[in-house]
């Protein structure tokens, strides 16, 4: 019997003082939260803090756990979290060509992928965590 190989991934949804959230442009996929590949040996934590730092350039605080995605066909988790900043100045990083805040409604404009956007809402409506998708 093999054993089963999933692969493990954190995404975080970054909000200011003024209620914008931080979204990064990947050169595929467009606007989204930044996150990626949790490293083998590292927390979720650490994962979620480190890739808002290597693509948005910004240091992080996590508030709490928003929910998790099950990619079933993929043999992928996504968790997500919130966060806030509180040091560095935003700028694109690693796997990211741009970086930015914007107001929740122009945020949601910019996002193309639909499940990208659905994570958005999903994130900012605290009355559903933490909740669970699977697709």
């Amino acid at each position: 019997m093999a054993f089963p190989k999933h692969r493990l991934a954190v995404s975080v949804a970054v909000l200011n003082n003024q209620n914008q959230i931080l979204l990064v442009k990947n050169w595929k996929r467009g606007w989204e939260f930044p996150g990626g590949y949790v490293d083998n040996g590292e927390s979720l934590h650490s994962a979620a803090i480190r890739e808002v730092k290597e693509e948005a350039g910004i240091e992080i605080q996590l508030s709490k756990m928003c929910g998790l995605i099950q990619d079933v066909k993929n043999s992928r988790c996504t968790v997500l979290f919130l966060g806030s900043p509180f040091r560095g100045e935003v700028s694109g990083g690693d796997d990211a060509l741009d970086a930015g805040y914007f107001p929740i409604e122009e945020a949601l404009n910019k996002v193309t992928w639909k499940t990208y956007k659905e994570r958005i809402i999903k994130c900012l409506n605290e009355d559903t965590h933490p909740f669970i998708i699977e697709s």
